[in-house]
């Protein structure tokens, strides 16, 4: 997969952990508002899906999350596992377009 190829996908999951920031954020600041809350299942439906930079960046910087379980074992697990993921996805992706090619499906 050539840089070019891989640069939009890598714009895309740094815009999408901007946004699960964001709405761990405003949770914050609700909570400390005492206004309506963003659902915890959201909030962690949001790190597991790719969010989970954004979401663990914000429990750090923002101390929001950090004692009530399962975040402070969800989010960095959820990071590990995505970082891991997006290592082997760069690192596979010639071999599988290779594998592709011979099967005659790319």
């Amino acid at each position: 997969m050539s840089l070019n190829s891989q640069l939009p996908l890598f714009v895309l999951a740094v815009a999408y952990n901007l946004m699960v920031f964001g709405i761990y954020a405003w949770d914050k600041q609700a909570a400390r508002n005492g206004d309506w809350r963003v659902k915890e299942s959201t909030l962690l439906f949001l790190a597991f899906a790719g969010g989970g930079a954004g979401a663990l960046a914000a429990q750090r910087l923002l101390r929001h999350k950090t004692r009530k379980p399962p975040f402070p074992i969800a989010l960095p697990l959820f990071f590990i596992l995505q970082i891991g993921g997006f290592i082997v996805a760069i690192a596979a992706s010639d071999r599988a377009i290779a594998v592709l090619d011979k099967l005659g499906l790319n």
